[in-house]
C-alpha cells in the first residue's frame, strides 16, 4: 500500500560498535563494566565477570539480513523446511547504515520514512548482566548514553532520528540525575528495562515511590518512557522448570522455555506501573511498549478488572482507563491488530518494523499490508500520527 505521507517508525535499531560501553567509561570501572576480549578471530563480551551470550557475536559481522526470519517469527514455516535454512547473513562493511547516522538517513529516504525511534541491540542485555553491581550499572549506562548522543544524537535538528538513552532505576538518585542529563541534551524518549528494579536488599517494583522523581520529571517534560524487549531476567522462570536460566541469543532452545517466558516481562511491567499507582500519581506520564507484542494487553485487562473489583480502594483511578490513556503499544506486525484496536483504541497503536533485525520487516512500510480492513484515516494514525501524539510535538518534516 503506497502512502501519500512519510511514516514514523518507532522500532528501528542500530548495531553497537565494540566501544559503545567503554569509550566514555570511567577507567575505575574498566573491569566491572562491559569488556571485550578477542581470542583469535572471535570476540566475546564479558560482563560481570562472565562471558555474556545475549549477543554471541558482539562484532555483528556477519549480520543477519533484515526480515529473513519473518516466517519463523510468524510461526508459518512451511512443512518440511528447516528453520535454520531461513537464516541469511551479509557483511557489516556493506551496510554502513547500521552503525552510521548519515548513512542511515539516506536509507530512510528510500524507505519513505520521515523519523525513526533508534533503539539498542547489544545494550538490551547489559543491565541484567550487571544487576548485582549497581554502581557499575549506573556508570555503564551513563557511558553508553554519552556514546549514543555522540554517534546518533538524541534529537538533532533534522528530526530524522530520535535515539533513546537508557535509564537504570537501580540507584534512584543517580537515575534522576541521569534523566536530567539526557533531557538537557534534548532526549525525546527514554528507555527503562521492563523488569524488576535491582536493589541492594531485594528487587523493587517500577511503581515503588522511590522512582517517583523520575516519573514526575518525565511527565513534566512530556517525554515518554519506552519499555523495549530486553533481557529482563525472566529466563529464571524457565530455569525453575529445568530449562536455561539465562538468555542466549541463538542456539538450541527447549520450546518450553519460550512458552513459559514469552511476554511475561512486559505484562508484569505494565501491571506494576498501574497497580502500584504510577499513572495515578503521575497522570500525564506517557509510556510505550515496543517490540513486546500486544497479546499481553488482553490478559492484563482481564486481571486488572478482577483485582480492581476485589480491592476497589487500591484503585482510586480505573486501571483499564489508565492503560487506555497512558500507554501506547507498538505490536508485532503479525498480531491481530483489529482486536487490539477494539480493546485499547486505534489512537494508541504504533507502527514499528524492528528494522534491520532479522525478525523484523524487510521493507518497513510493508507493515501496511497487515492493516487490511482499517480506514485510510486509521492507517495514517498507526503509521504516523499516533507517534506524533506520543511525542507531544510535531516532528520536523523531511519532505
Amino acid at each position: 500500500m503506497a502512502l501519500d505521507y512519510r511514516a514514523i517508525d518507532v522500532d528501528n535499531h542500530y548495531y553497537e560498535p565494540l566501544d559503545a560501553f567503554t569509550r566514555h567509561l570511567d577507567k575505575k570501572f574498566k573491569r566491572r563494566g562491559v569488556q571485550m576480549f578477542t581470542d583469535g578471530k572471535h570476540v566475546q563480551a564479558v560482563i560481570g565477570d562472565r562471558v555474556n551470550h545475549f549477543i554471541p557475536n558482539p562484532t555483528f559481522d556477519p549480520i543477519i539480513v533484515p526480515g529473513c526470519l519473518d516466517l519463523l517469527f510468524r510461526g508459518e514455516i512451511p512443512e518440511g523446511v528447516d528453520p535454520a535454512s531461513l537464516m541469511k547473513v551479509e557483511r557489516m562493511a556493506d551496510h554502513p547504515e547500521y552503525q552510521n547516522r548519515d548513512a542511515r538517513v539516506r536509507v530512510l529516504d528510500t524507505q519513505d520514512i520521515e523519523t525513526v525511534f533508534m533503539l539498542p541491540t547489544f545494550a538490551c542485555g547489559v543491565e541484567e548482566a550487571l544487576k548485582n553491581d549497581v554502581e557499575a550499572t549506573m556508570e555503564s549506562v551513563h557511558a553508553f548514553n554519552l556514546w549514543l548522543d555522540e554517534d546518533w544524537g538524541f534529537d538533532r535538528p533534522d528530526g530524522r532520528i530520535i535515539a533513546a538513552p537508557i535509564i537504570s532505576l537501580a540507584d534512584p538518585d543517580r537515575a534522576a540525575a541521569e534523566v536530567e542529563f539526557v533531557l538537557g541534551r534534548g532526549a525525546k524518549l527514554l528507555l527503562v528495562r521492563p523488569a524488576p528494579v535491582p536493589g541492594a536488599l531485594k528487587p523493587r517494583s517500577l511503581g515503588d515511590p522511590l522512582h517517583d522523581p523520575v516519573w514526575a520529571r518525565l511527565a513534566e517534560a512530556v517525554v515518554p518512557v519506552g519499555f523495549h524487549l530486553s533481557d529482563s531476567g525472566y529466563n529464571q522462570i524457565a530455569g525453575l522448570w529445568g530449562g536455561k536460566s539465562s538468555f542466549e541469543g541463538f542456539g538450541a532452545r527447549d520450546p518450553l522455555d519460550q512458552v513459559l517466558v514469552d511476554d511475561r516481562a512486559i505484562h508484569d511491567t505494565m501491571a506494576s506501573m498501574i497497580v502500584h499507582g504510577v499513572f495515578t500519581r503521575h497522570p500525564k506520564l506517557k509510556a510505550v511498549s515496543i517490540e513486546n507484542g500486544s497479546y499481553f494487553v488482553h490478559r492484563l485487562i482481564k486481571r486488572l478488572k478482577k483485582v480492581a473489583n476485589n480491592q476497589p480502594r487500591r484503585f482510586p483511578r480505573d486501571p483499564i482507563e489508565q492503560l487506555r490513556t497512558n500507554v501506547w503499544i507498538a505490536p508485532y506486525y503479525e498480531d491481530d491488530l483489529a482486536q487490539l484496536a477494539e480493546v485499547i483504541g486505534i489512537d494508541k497503536i504504533l507502527f514499528g518494523s524492528d528494522w534491520p533485525h532479522g525478525e523484523g520487516l524487510e521493507s518497513p512500510v510493508s507493515f501496511t499490508e497487515e492493516l487490511v480492513g482499517f480506514s485510510p484515516g486509521d492507517i495514517r494514525k498507526i503509521m504516523r500520527d499516533n507517534a506524533l501524539d506520543l511525542l507531544g510535538a510535531k516532528v520536523t518534516s523531511a519532505a
